[in-house]
């Protein structure tokens, strides 16, 4: 193996590496990192230039704290002629996949992976979200997803071929005949967005077909908060009668945490980044180990480190998700203990999302978990608008109008906050197999 794939070497399996303590992971991380640094710094543009040296070796990750951190507009800023962000580190020709952002809140990104990174890196990442679901080369694995240029489903399909499973592509086809493959197929396994598990269930519910006679045992769930918010894994559980896994990664970024089938929540896979928490307001961000409980619990802006991806790495990456952590809560699973940093919550929330109304701070997470607790509601879409100056918020609904009251009610009692509800027809509201857009800021449109 030649040197520069010697960051690949000897990762442990995932059990394994569960059980590290906080000083055997942090110490694995430096050893990665150095490795890391030694490879991309003569080669990138982007990070040679930020961070001002040709080379770099740390002697703790208190020193790695002191390298600035990277934002999003950076990486689209430093587009070239190519197409591709500086923070590519090889010529184009070394490259053997290319994958786009999603431009949700912003430019769509071009983003480039090695064959090398592609199996050594991603594929061995998803290990992870794969052991805690428990899959097994018996299984067959369905993706409904349709595989464009969004990372999507794609390093999972790889993962699950490494692994030993039998993998089936579910795209280019409808809603109804993706439930006819699961069922021919006798898939155990389904990957998509929680969204797209609830409108399979919709629709399986008006064709008549009984999902709990599929053979799926297991849904792991990406791309939205939903999989790590309680009302909707239940909605999601009980219409398929299977377990929930739930996973969270970013084209830019990785794939980067992992659910367990019995509980909410997520572990940051911390063997392939290194986690740091942005406190609000704040300019510095700080180690999970450097604070305290009161810290830890607080909304943070999750910042991240890749370990491994040579070819697109980011450095202390401001990913704009909001989360909330811990070390000691639903670290013991029914399915084995896990020492990585864990997120009660998973994502829940975007620092870009978050909207403040009369004084009360919402996440579309806090709207959508609400939302889930009613079984009436079909779909819904929430509105953000202008009043003059004031901000103003609205919840559109295709449910029976007299379960309108009740759902403004809960509201209210939940969140301190009087939001307008109203009914809209069965079936106005777009569904689709990707990332839903239920969060509509037309305030957006006057600035």
């Amino acid at each position: 193996m030649t040197k520069h794939n010697s960051v690949y070497e000897n990762v442990p399996h995932p059990r394994e590496a569960w059980l590290w303590n906080r000083s055997a992971l942090e110490a694995w991380q430096l050893a990665r990192l150095n490795l890391q640094l030694a490879e991309i710094l003569p080669a990138n543009r982007f990070y040679r230039q930020k961070f001002r040296v040709n080379a770099l070796q740390l002697d703790s990750l208190h020193d790695f704290q002191q390298l600035p951190l990277t934002t999003k507009d950076e990486l689209v800023g430093s587009v070239d002629s190519s197409g591709l962000s500086q923070h590519q580190t090889y010529e184009l020709s070394r490259y053997t996949r290319m994958h786009r952002t999603s431009g949700t809140t912003g430019a769509p990104l071009l983003i480039c992976d090695t064959a090398e990174d592609w199996q050594g890196w991603w594929s061995a990442t998803w290990q992870h979200v794969l052991e805690a679901a428990g899959v097994t080369g018996a299984d067959r694995v369905f993706l409904a997803f349709s595989f464009g240029p969004f990372i999507g489903f794609w390093s999972a399909h790889q993962a699950c071929v490494d692994r030993g499973a039998m993998v089936i592509p579910g795209g280019g086809l409808s809603s109804i005949a993706r439930l006819e493959f699961i069922r021919q197929s006798r898939a155990t396994v389904v990957l998509c967005t929680p969204s797209y598990a609830l409108h399979l269930a919709e629709v399986a519910e008006r064709e008549s077909l009984p999902l709990g006679e599929l053979q799926v045992d297991r849904i792991i769930v990406a791309g939205e908060a939903g999989g790590s918010l309680p009302a909707v894994r239940s909605r999601i559980e009980s219409a398929w009668q299977a377990r929930v896994v739930d996973h969270c990664g970013a084209t830019e970024v990785g794939p980067w945490g992992f659910g367990w089938p019995d509980r909410p929540g997520i572990h940051l896979i911390e063997t392939s980044f290194i986690a740091e928490l942005l406190p609000n307001g704040a300019t510095q961000a700080i180690l999970p180990s450097q604070a305290t409980a009161e810290q830890l619990a607080a909304p943070n802006e999750l910042v991240l480190t890749s370990l491994g991806r040579l070819s697109a790495p980011v450095i202390r990456y401001r990913t704009g998700d909001i989360v909330q952590a811990s070390f000691s809560e639903a670290s013991l699973s029914d399915q084995g203990d896990c020492n990585f940093l864990w997120l009660a919550g998973g994502v829940t929330g975007r620092t870009d999302d978050m909207v403040t109304i009369r004084g009360v701070n919402l996440f579309p997470s806090s709207i959508e978990a609400i939302a889930r607790e009613f079984e009436s509601i079909q779909e819904y879409r929430v509105v953000v608008s202008k009043n003059g100056e004031l901000d103003e918020i609205r919840l559109e609904v295709e449910a029976p109008v007299e379960v309108l009251p009740a759902i403004a009610k809960r509201l209210d009692l939940v969140l301190g906050l009087r939001i307008a509800v109203s009914q809209v027809p069965s079936n106005s509201l777009p569904r689709n197999e990707g990332k839903s857009r239920r969060w509509i800021d037309q305030r957006k449109r006057h600035r």
